[in-house]
């Protein structure tokens, strides 16, 4: 048995985790809850502060957790990328957005690389979490970490092992779901494996190369853009056909085999699903292949908050007022309920397009009292009144948080455009619209 899977096993391995965002903070605790000293890398001293001051701003991560394992020492956090010398193993879990021409920005994931080579040393393990297209492990960071001198499989271990968070799942979290893992070589994997297998309750499952767990996250990611694109596509027929698509899909679902619900809404948000089957067309372009299906979802899914402002348009127009100069109440900024992340919302566009058209826009996010886009601080409502909600002209639900009274929002509202169905259980619908 080699010395890294020993200190593993025994718990004596000191573990580092660059990005402490909502897949390395996490991560970084779940390790040091297991018994591993942590570090934490960050370029931003104030997550870097917040960390060590043992104040949480991840809604996965539970607050009491945090301050236990910082106040005993297990886990710190560093903007000195020099204390990678003390690592034996590190996971990289940076960004992995798109550029301003759609193509995939692996910027954050090569200067992450790139400061981890001075540090290296002989029986270190790499493993790279950061959601990206099928061949970047190999193609790209084996050949910056060689720069050190140690050859990979041989003096380090390098592995990929795909992120699976999905923030405000109060059923899975970062310790009991299921890992992927693939190595450069077999020990590779191996001792990848053995890492996550000392730190999470849930199985690891390890497959042959890096490559075979980058593309399993892209299709994870990639089945749900198309499934969303089909049902987004199916909403906007259906509104054509006068059909209600939501009792549509409660009728589907009572299927006990072959079908899975999704849900039609405003467009994709989060830092994945919208994003990673650009990595996928973008990477097949090099084999001269086009992912048709996948690229047709894409343009559906992208198109919905604009799709959603003409809607907005319409309803205005029966109620004889123009979109132009009229107040909106948004309700809902974060891609999704019950969480502050607000990374890729499509509510913000929504917001955007209905500003375009010349709409007095204001909005109202028990999670998210304000966010920034474009560089400048958008604010809030702070409180859902009634005077607020009556002194709109349309009430649009972009976010459907279970912590909404929408009784009293339908009780008062002049029209309601609900794009995900959060008023389903209301029966007075007099007011009320669905996509």
């Amino acid at each position: 048995m080699n010395k890294l899977k020993q200190k593993l096993l025994n718990k004596t391995a000191t573990l580092g985790v660059i990005g402490l965002g909502y897949v390395g903070l996490p991560l970084a605790v779940e390790k040091a809850k297991a018994g591993f000293k942590t570090i934490g890398f960050d370029v931003q001293e104030s997550k870097v502060d917040m960390v060590n001051a043992g104040d949480n701003y991840i809604g996965d991560v539970v607050n009491e957790d945090l301050e236990s394992i910082v106040r005993s020492g297990s886990l710190s956090a560093t903007t000195d990328f020099a204390q990678v010398a003390k690592a034996d193993c590190v996971c990289i879990c940076v960004p992995t957005p798109l550029d301003s021409h759609q193509q995939p920005d692996i910027s954050y994931v090569k200067a992450s690389a790139e400061s981890i080579v001075p540090y290296m040393h002989p029986d270190m393990l790499i493993v790279l979490e950061s959601t990206t297209y099928p061949g970047t492990t190999e193609e790209l960071l084996k050949p910056i970490l060689e720069t050190s001198g140690l050859k990979c499989g041989v003096d380090f271990y390098l592995a990929f092992s795909p992120e699976r968070v999905d923030p405000g799942n109060l059923i899975y979290k970062t310790k009991n779901t299921p890992k992927v893992v693939g190595g450069i070589t077999p020990e590779c994997t191996d001792v990848a494996a053995t890492l996550y297998e000392s730190v999470l309750e849930a199985p690891i499952h390890r497959v042959s190369s890096p490559a075979i767990a980058e593309m399993e996250k892209i299709l994870e990611n990639t089945y749900r853009n198309v499934n969303i694109g089909l049902v987004n596509e199916l909403a906007i027929l259906c509104n054509k056909m006068g059909i209600n698509f939501w009792e549509v899909i409660d009728a589907a679902k009572t299927k006990p085999y072959g079908f899975q619900a999704f849900y039609p809404g405003p467009g994709l948000g989060g830092h994945c699903i919208p994003l990673d089957p650009y990595y996928l067309s973008w990477k097949a372009r090099e084999y001269g292949f086009h992912t048709s299906m996948i690229e047709a979802s894409m343009m559906i899914n992208d198109r919905m908050p604009e799709y959603c402002v003409e809607r907005a348009r319409k309803i205005l127009n029966r109620y004889k007022k123009a979109i132009n100069g009229a107040k909106v109440l948004v309700l809902g900024v974060a891609y999704k309920q019950d969480i502050d992340d607000y990374r890729e919302s499509p509510a913000i566009r929504v917001i955007e397009e209905l500003e375009k058209e010349g709409a007095d826009v204001v909005y109202f996010d028990p999670y998210v009292p304000e966010y920034r886009e474009h560089g400048k601080v958008v604010k809030g409502e702070l409180k859902l009144t009634v005077e607020l909600i009556k002194n709109a002209d349309l009430v649009l639900i972009t976010t459907a948080h279970s912590n909404v009274d929408y009784h009293f929002v339908q009780q008062h509202a002049q029209i309601i455009f609900d794009t995900k169905n959060a008023l389903k259980g209301i029966s007075n619908r007099a007011n009320i619209e669905v996509l």
